[in-house]
C-alpha cells in the first residue's frame, strides 16, 4: 500500500543519502513516517516525487528545495528536496505539524523554460481529465480602478495617469484608493474639479470587485477521477489545460489537492550555463555537487560583484555584502533570511559580533546552542520554535502554535500564549516573570512584525 511503498523508498534513498544512518537520524526518520501515515499524506509525498523524478529524467533543471519543505527527512530521502535538514537543523513540525491537520505544501521551482513538460507528464501519468490548473480572479485595486473608470468617463490619458501615479504602489502590501485619499492632502484636493471628484466617487464604489479570471502562475491540481465529476472546470482560450472554476482557496474546500510548478529564471540561467560550458569546454558540471567552501567565490561575493546571483543582486544587498564579508555558506542564509524591513535591523549586529567587536546575547544560557551560529540573534523560524522547546518546554509541534500565533497577532491568541511562555520558563528553565515575558517579547519582534519577515533556514541556490 502507500504507506509502505513511502517507508520503502525513504529507508532505500536513506541508505544512498546517509550511508550509515545514525541513531539520531533513524529516529527522526521513523517519527516522520509515522506522522505523515497517521494524517494520510504519504499519497502526497509520492506523488511530488514522482513528478520531480520525471522532471530530472528529462533533463529538467530542479531547485533543491525551499520553505518548510525542507525540514522533511522523508522528503530528503525520496528526492523531492537535496537540502539535508540534519546537517541545517530544520524541524520537520514546521512543515507538518502533528498536533494541528493542514495541508502539507512543496514548493517545487522548475527551470522556467521548460516547466510546461513536467506538467505534460502528469497529465499524461493520472490522465488529461484528472489534471487541471487553478483559476484566479484579478480584483480592481486602487491604481487599476483609477485607470478603468477614468478610460469609461473617456477623460485625457495624462490626466488619469497624474492621478493613478499620487497612489502609492506597493504591491507587498497594497493601499486602498480610501487610504491614499486619508494620507495624501494633494491627492484630495484633486477632488476640487467635478470630472475628477466623479472619477474618484465611482472607483470607491467599484474597489475590490472582480474584473477578470486568469490561471494561477504555479498551482495544479490532481484528481483521483475526472475533475469534472468534483467541481466546474474553465478553458483558458491561452492554454490546452483546463482550469478550476473554483479559486486556490475554495479547491482544498472541495476536496481537491493543489500541488506547485513554480517557473524559476534563475534555474533557466543555471540550465543553460551548464549546457554552454558542456558545449565550448566539454565539461560535465553537477552543480549540487559543486563544494560550497570555495574562497574566491566568496571573495567575489565579498566585493559586492553578485550581480546575477540569486537574491544577493540587488544595490542594497550587494552594498551589505561588501559590510558582512561572508566567508561561509551560513553567513549567506542568515544574511538572506535578515534584509527584510524589520530584521534587517540586526544586521549592524551581526557584522559587529562576526567580526569581534560585540559580545553575543544569547538571552539565556540554554539558548546558546541555538544561537551560536547566528551571533546570538534569531534569524529563522526553526529558532523561534527550539527557544519556546528547550526554555518553556513546548514540544516542537506547540512551537509551531506558537510561531503561527506570532505571525497572525491576534490579541486572545498572543495572550494565552504569553502566559504559557512564561508558566513553562519558569517551570523548565527557573526563569522569572519579567525575564520571561522580556525574551517572548524578543521572540515576538524576531518572529516578523506580519507573517514571513523570518525565513526558513533553507539554502538558496546560488
Amino acid at each position: 500500500d502507500q504507506d509502505a511503498f513511502l517507508e520503502h523508498l525513504t529507508w532505500m534513498g536513506a541508505k544512498e543519502r546517509y550511508k550509515d544512518i545514525s541513531p539520531e537520524t533513524d529516529e527522526r526518520i521513523r517519527f516522520e513516517l509515522f506522522t505523515i501515515k497517521t494524517m494520510g499524506f504519504a499519497c502526497y509525498f509520492l506523488i511530488v516525487s514522482d513528478f520531480i523524478k520525471a522532471g530530472r529524467d528529462l533533463g529538467v533543471f530542479v531547485g533543491p528545495g525551499r520553505g518548510s519543505a525542507a525540514g522533511s527527512v522523508v522528503a530528503y530521502c525520496i528526492g523531492i528536496t537535496n537540502i539535508d535538514p540534519i546537517k541545517y537543523n530544520l524541524l520537520f513540525e514546521r512543515f507538518l505539524n502533528p498536533e494541528r491537520v493542514s495541508m502539507p505544501d512543496f514548493d517545487v521551482d522548475f527551470c522556467q523554460d521548460r516547466r510546461d513538460e513536467v506538467i505534460k507528464y502528469v497529465q499524461d501519468r493520472y490522465g488529461h481529465d484528472h489534471v487541471a490548473q487553478i483559476i484566479t480572479f484579478g480584483k480592481l485595486q486602487a491604481r487599476a480602478v483609477v485607470r478603468d473608470v477614468g478610460r469609461v468617463l473617456q477623460m485625457p490619458y495624462v490626466q488619469i495617469d497624474k492621478i493613478a501615479k499620487m497612489i502609492p504602489a506597493n504591491p507587498a502590501n497594497p493601499v486602498t484608493l480610501e487610504e491614499a485619499l486619508d494620507a495624501d492632502p494633494e491627492l484630495r484636493n484633486q477632488r476640487s474639479d467635478e470630472q475628477i471628484d466623479r472619477l474618484l466617487t465611482i472607483a470607491l464604489q467599484l474597489e475590490g470587485l472582480y474584473r477578470h479570471a486568469s490561471t494561477h502562475a504555479a498551482g495544479v491540481v490532481i484528481g483521483d477521477r475526472p475533475l469534472q465529476r468534483l467541481c466546474a472546470l474553465y478553458k483558458d482560450p491561452k492554454s490546452d489545460i483546463p482550469a478550476t472554476q473554483f479559486n486556490m482557496k475554495y479547491v482544498e474546500q472541495a476536496g481537491l489537492v493543489k500541488y506547485d510548478f513554480l517557473g524559476l529564471k534563475t534555474l533557466t540561467v543555471i540550465q543553460k550555463a551548464v549546457e554552454f560550458i558542456k558545449t565550448v569546454h566539454g565539461i560535465d558540471i553537477e552543480i549540487l555537487k559543486i563544494p560550497l567552501d570555495d574562497a574566491p567565490t566568496y571573495e567575489m561575493i565579498s566585493a559586492g560583484n553578485s550581480t546575477g546571483v540569486f537574491q544577493l543582486e540587488s544595490t542594497g544587498m550587494r552594498d551589505t555584502l561588501k559590510k558582512l564579508k561572508p566567508n561561509r555558506f551560513e553567513d549567506i542564509i542568515a544574511l538572506v533570511s535578515l534584509y527584510r524591513p524589520g530584521p534587517m535591523d540586526n544586521i549592524p549586529t551581526y557584522i559587529d559580533v562576526k567580526e569581534g567587536r560585540l559580545e553575543p546575547d544569547y538571552l539565556h544560557p540554554k539558548l546558546e546552542p541555538i544561537l551560536r551560529e547566528t551571533y546570538g540573534i534569531m534569524v529563522y523560524q526553526e529558532q523561534v520554535m527550539q527557544a519556546a522547546q528547550l526554555l518553556a518546554g513546548y514540544t516542537l509541534g506547540g512551537a509551531d502554535m506558537l510561531r503561527r500565533a506570532m505571525g497572525k497577532k491576534i490579541k486572545e491568541e498572543m495572550d494565552n500564549q504569553r502566559a504559557i511562555f512564561v508558566e513553562g520558563s519558569a517551570k523548565h528553565s527557573n526563569v522569572s516573570a519579567e525575564r520571561a515575558v522580556e525574551i517572548f517579547e524578543i521572540i515576538e519582534k524576531c518572529s516578523g512584525l506580519h507573517p514571513g519577515y523570518v525565513s526558513s533556514a533553507s539554502p538558496i541556490l546560488l
